[in-house]
């Protein structure tokens, strides 16, 4: 539910509805500067809802509203993933999935190049291209939600590079730059991010007062 004026957060909680830790974790930095206490919702022990949308934000919208409405505290929750040009846009909504229930994020990048490699392009010679996107919900305990979205534009390497980050990261080179999202340091990698350009305009929206 939105409308024309955005609602600004005046708890001071907020339920990251997630249960992958480096997401968190992630979230967690990004909103250290504004007081605001992050509660995991594994920590609370929320269930993880079905995220059956047919979107990133329609998935996003799901959890953050699943966790507001459980615990009673506004909640925040996004839904990212990984949108490869030469696969049609996959893994997309389902990067996670293909990471299977262990989330083996190892065995999901060997995939994706796997699949690139079906395909008819030089991906040796010709980067393929991608882009990650973040949908960001932050709900209400009485169901009303803000949305927002964060894209950041890149190419796919071959093998990954870096430790740091999670996910894809290690596979994943921002236009303008040469290492990967693996090899950043957490605070250049929030500077250009998918999630932190979502979470720019959340603050300016629901939190700079």
């Amino acid at each position: 539910m939105n409308n024309n004026k955005s609602r600004k957060l005046i708890s001071e909680e907020l339920v990251v509805a997630s249960h992958n830790p480096g997401k968190v974790a992630e979230i967690e930095n990004l909103l250290s500067e504004f007081n605001i206490v992050s509660i995991s919702a594994l920590d609370i022990g929320l269930v993880e809802p079905e995220e059956n949308g047919s979107t990133f934000l329609e998935n996003a919208t799901i959890k953050a509203l699943s966790a507001a409405i459980t615990s009673k505290i506004p909640s925040i929750a996004d839904d990212s993933g990984l949108v490869i040009e030469d696969l049609g846009g996959d893994p997309g909504i389902y990067s996670a999935r293909w990471a299977g229930p262990d989330k083996d994020f190892d065995h999901a990048m060997k995939r994706i190049w796997k699949e690139l490699s079906k395909t008819q392009v030089d991906h040796i010679n010709h980067a393929p291209k991608g882009n990650f996107t973040c949908a960001l919900v932050l709900a209400w305990p009485d169901g009303h939600t803000e949305e927002f979205e964060g894209h950041v534009n890149g190419t796919i390497v071959w093998p990954p590079r870096g430790n740091n980050g999670f996910g894809y990261d290690p596979i994943f080179v921002a236009d303008g730059h040469k290492r990967t999202f693996g090899e950043m340091d957490p605070s250049e990698k929030h500077a250009i991010s998918h999630r932190a350009k979502a979470f720019e305009k959340l603050i300016d929206d629901c939190i700079n007062f």
